[in-house]
């Protein structure tokens, strides 16, 4: 049967499951402002409305829980097509969803595909990819999420402008809400069939003793089928090497990943996942109609959707240039970017808005409490630090957020790392989900004050803790974490990998093919 073997293809394909979370993250915030859902399922605001958005990540974080256990034993790849099968599921009970309990329990399953193919996709991708380009081909994963929040919020945008008279007609059909969620199953669909032309990583084949598959697809991927490629040959005896470390040291198992050394890099990816939802960018994603519509904007659908192609346009050149100018710089000066719009944005609500109370309280905006009343340069200039704040993210904290967890870990407890990792981001995601929609009725434009103050604390605590990751192999994390060496201070080391593959081409060195880590010196 064919398989694939060129790593962009591959990558790019694979990171259509991070569309899937694309789609999650808006697949609420287009129907939001919609009179046939408010009218169906009750107008919810405040704790219900939050409680719904809530349960596809409350899915999520099982789902990333659970992700490690299913990437070990069966593969990533088998990992990716069952959460498909979540997802097709779950997308189906949402379309035909009658009651909020019915909707929620459809959120929870497509929750618990997003928890697996978010944290398993960009192992795939660091595994699959060499590290020249590693950084390049994880961040399609978070280029595919804003592909697929840009198309699910244009598909719930059509669907809200063509059926019945609009998103303002009080009678508007059903349908206004069931064909996006109805849609979203399509991608789901064509990755699971595709994965069965994909390979299997080379690493996990070599964790699971499966020596001649994982040559065969080194030298698919690396060295144009040829298996006595010298770049082939070392990666593979990089892999065997690492891989008989690690039983050596017997690391496997959750306990693993509390040993001193280990516990820090485990800390490190969790807070990056966690300070990914802090800085407030899916609050932006969620409920960006709400925030349109105390800035007064007359269309809040149509001008939201302009940041979702700003997401989609500037995750390009992260993707392009991020193994040029490293992980560090684009996790330090994002934060202090996203803090900066968030503050301004604040005070600009905070000194010249009011209450939504009286003659400006209309049935459209009844859902917010907080209102820049005709004031149209402030309203302008609150939905531009939006888009700047969009802007910021979308060239450093998104692909840098799904790039750096993935590459950090020993291959043995990659995928419960990187679980763990993912975890922290569903669980935030979560909670923020749930409390955010409170917080715009309650505190209003504080709420941009605390967002503010959490990109500024992810500030202090990258600049001390986040060392620079890019141009090392998976194998080489060893020797950056536990150098010993401040994080702000750059870590030089000749190439292991490089110097391997030198050798071979040179006649130096021959690699045994048996699994084993022998080395024979050439004659």
């Amino acid at each position: 049967m064919y398989q694939a073997s060129n790593v962009y293809f591959i990558c790019s394909f694979a990171a259509i499951g991070g569309g899937l979370f694309g789609f999650d993250i808006s697949s609420m915030s287009g129907v939001l402002g919609t009179q046939a859902y408010k009218r169906y399922f009750g107008n919810p605001v405040s704790y219900a409305q939050g409680g719904i958005t809530a349960s596809m990540p409350a899915g999520s974080l099982v789902g990333s829980l659970v992700s490690s256990f299913i990437a070990d034993r069966y593969s990533r790849k088998v990992a990716m097509q069952f959460s498909c099968v979540l997802w097709i599921i779950g997308s189906i009970l949402m379309t035909a969803a009658q009651t909020i309990p019915m909707l929620c329990i459809g959120r929870v399953i497509c929750g618990l595909c997003v928890g697996i193919a978010s944290s398993v996709v960009p192992i795939y991708q660091s595994e699959i990819a060499p590290k020249e380009i590693r950084g390049r081909v994880v961040s399609l994963q978070q280029w595919a999420i804003t592909w697929g929040i840009l198309i699910q919020y244009f598909i719930q945008f059509g669907a809200a402008s063509g059926v019945g008279g609009g998103p303002d007609d009080p009678d508007q059909p059903t349908a206004a809400f069931r064909i996006p969620w109805g849609v979203q199953m399509v991608p789901a669909f064509i990755l699971l069939v595709g994965l069965f032309f994909f390979p299997y990583t080379p690493r996990w084949l070599a964790s699971k003793d499966r020596w001649d598959e994982a040559l065969n697809v080194l030298a698919n991927l690396h060295g144009g089928g040829d298996k006595n490629h010298p770049k082939v040959l070392a990666q593979y005896q990089e892999i065997q090497e690492a891989l008989q470390f690690e039983r050596e040291q017997a690391i496997s198992s959750f306990k693993a990943l509390v040993a001193p050394k280990m516990l820090k890099r485990v800390a490190l990816g969790m807070s990056i996942q966690m300070w990914s939802q802090l800085c407030g960018m899916n609050i932006m994603m969620y409920y960006i109609v709400y925030i349109m519509e105390g800035a007064q904007i007359a269309s809040p659908l149509a001008t939201a959707s302009i940041q979702y192609a700003i997401n989609v346009v500037l995750t390009l050149p992260a993707i392009i240039f991020l193994d040029k100018w490293g992980r560090r710089p684009s996790l330090i000066l994002g934060s202090f970017g996203m803090m900066t719009w968030l503050f301004i944005s604040g005070a600009l609500q905070q000194y010249y808005g009011q209450p939504n109370t009286g003659e400006t309280r209309t049935p459209n905006n009844s859902d917010i409490t907080w209102i820049v009343y005709q004031n149209r340069p402030v309203s302008s200039a609150i939905v531009s630090c939006s888009y700047l704040f969009v802007a910021t993210f979308a060239t450093t904290w998104g692909p840098v957020s799904w790039t750096y967890p993935a590459e950090i870990f020993p291959s043995k407890i990659r995928a419960k790392a990187v679980s763990l990792s993912t975890a922290a981001n569903w669980f935030w995601n979560m909670v923020l989900a749930f409390a955010v929609p409170p917080l715009l009725w309650n505190i209003s434009y504080k709420m941009y004050y605390i967002f503010g103050a959490f990109n500024a604390a992810a500030f202090v605590h990258m600049a001390l803790m986040a060392p620079e990751t890019k141009g090392f192999t998976l194998e080489e994390m060893d020797d950056v974490f536990d150098s010993g060496r401040p994080a702000w201070k750059k870590y030089k080391k000749g190439s292991r990998l490089e110097d391997i593959e030198r050798q071979i081409a040179e006649g130096n060195l021959k690699v045994c093919l048996d699994g084993t880590i022998d080395l024979m010196v050439a004659d």
